[in-house]
């Protein structure tokens, strides 16, 4: 008897390393996808010429298959494709990546932008599939009862999603810094073929990948409208509705003004593209460095508390950002390059360190066996509301008449998008003011 639990530990070591290893490569490669990117941003500006509306819109509509996640999660949850209902979904998603950036890796530099954005739409498409399928599977395993035994690791609420939380951080510090290296030394095209290149590697190890090795925990299988229902059920209960509706209206009250930051950066202000590269690295070392922290110190912490200071932080650096376009670091000897590099970069990382927390949060209140259609919800919300941010973005810069030459009204925005940050703090009673642990197993 001895024996036979002694092998169905090591069994469980086994399937929670081989777990650990799908989803790092997973998340790691999400993380990475910044690397085409922080070219394609390039592409635009100075080999399509776009302007700064013009880029926003863009990079914001590209966000639209990211709405259908709820659909995505309902089929993951539901539909099995032989016997398996997340890693066909990881690999089908990394094909529809590999073959978008392929095809726009082999198109001419005269690409016009209606087909550009086919492509972008494709790639973004494949992306939330297989983000999905992953979300999925940490929702699941974080609702599994820690193990009693010292020699097994378990994936217990928090600590996996703060693992793939740091993997896609060390794939985000290293698609921005060899993105920034290289996008002045290589053709766009090759940098896209490149990545396309890497998909294609996640999609061949996805699929030699057998899902009852994960260690999954076994759902019964249920139909579409089941699941939907059962999803219905879930959104009904005010804990969850509430914290997503708060979650999602957070980020669509902010009138994002990313493409003018970026032109203003590059055209206005001439720095590198190394430099903002650069930027890239250092923010989202800080997101390692955050999923670190919080794994050790903060989980304990209520999340409507650290969500609410979080928030106030993204505030703050937007009266710093006001700041630094008005030329106030500049005056005091403050580099415009170092200010981009640490404070810019930061910044634009902040606006994800809510998600650690929440997800956690969320995993916990979740009903079994609607992981991956729940957290699916919340990534559609989360993706429409950007694109609302965006598209407000786009009208507040041109109420204040913000041309790729003319700055002058930059500074009020950024004063308008400190404001608006700041709204939803009020309306922080949404998130629940605890964190719910599991009860522990005696021995």
């Amino acid at each position: 008897m001895a024996s036979l639990k002694g092998g169905d530990s090591n069994k469980s070591v086994g399937n929670d390393k081989l777990m650990r290893k799908v989803l790092g490569l997973g998340y790691w490669v999400q993380g990475f996808r910044c690397f085409p990117w922080l070219v394609v941003s390039f592409f635009l500006k100075d080999g399509l010429n776009v302007n700064p509306s013009t880029l926003q819109i863009l990079q914001s509509s590209a966000n639209l298959p990211m709405v259908g996640k709820p659909l995505y999660g309902l089929v993951s949850d539901s539909v099995y494709i032989s016997g398996q209902h997340r890693v066909p979904y990881i690999a089908f998603g990394a094909f529809l990546q590999a073959l978008s950036w392929l095809a726009i890796a082999i198109s001419p530099s005269s690409i016009s932008i209606f087909t550009i954005s086919i492509y972008l739409l494709l790639s973004n498409l494949g992306a939330s599939i297989t983000e999905v399928a992953n979300d999925a599977i940490v929702a699941e395993m974080g609702k599994q009862p820690p193990s009693t035994k010292k020699s097994q690791q378990p994936s217990s609420s928090g600590n996996l999603q703060s693992f793939v939380w740091i993997a896609s951080s060390i794939g985000g510090v290293l698609g921005n810094l060899l993105g920034g290296i290289f996008i002045g030394r290589l053709s766009p095209q090759s940098m896209f073929l490149f990545f396309s290149l890497l998909v294609a590697l996640q999609f061949f190890i996805t699929i030699s990948v057998r899902e009852k090795s994960l260690g999954l925990p076994k759902n019964p299988s249920v139909g579409i409208k089941k699941q939907l229902s059962e999803l219905s059920a879930a959104l009904q209960k005010p804990e969850i509705t509430y914290s997503i509706s708060w979650f999602a209206l957070s980020y669509a009250i902010i009138p994002l003004l990313n493409g003018t930051m970026f032109f203003y950066q590059t055209q206005y202000l001439k720095i590198d593209s190394s430099i903002l590269g650069i930027s890239k690295v250092f923010g989202q070392a800080t997101m390692l460095l955050w999923g670190v922290i919080y794994n050790r110190y903060l989980k304990s912490v209520s999340p409507r508390k650290l969500i609410s200071t979080i928030q106030a932080t993204i505030a703050f650096l937007m009266i710093s950002d006001f700041l630094f376009v008005r030329g106030f670091y500049r005056q005091i000897g403050v580099p415009d390059t170092l200010y981009v590099v640490i404070f810019s970069g930061f910044l634009e990382v902040l606006f994800f360190f809510k998600f650690l927390p929440f997800t956690v949060l969320l995993a916990q209140l979740c009903p079994q066996g609607c992981e991956g259609s729940i957290m699916a919800f919340l990534m559609s919300a989360v993706a429409l509301a950007f694109i609302v941010s965006g598209y407000l973005g786009v009208a507040l810069a041109s109420y204040i008449k913000i041309t790729g030459s003319d700055f002058s009204g930059f500074p009020f925005g950024l004063m308008i998008q400190a404001a608006c940050t700041l709204l939803p703090i009020f309306w922080s009673s949404c998130i629940p003011d605890y964190v719910k642990t599991k009860d522990k197993h005696k021995d």
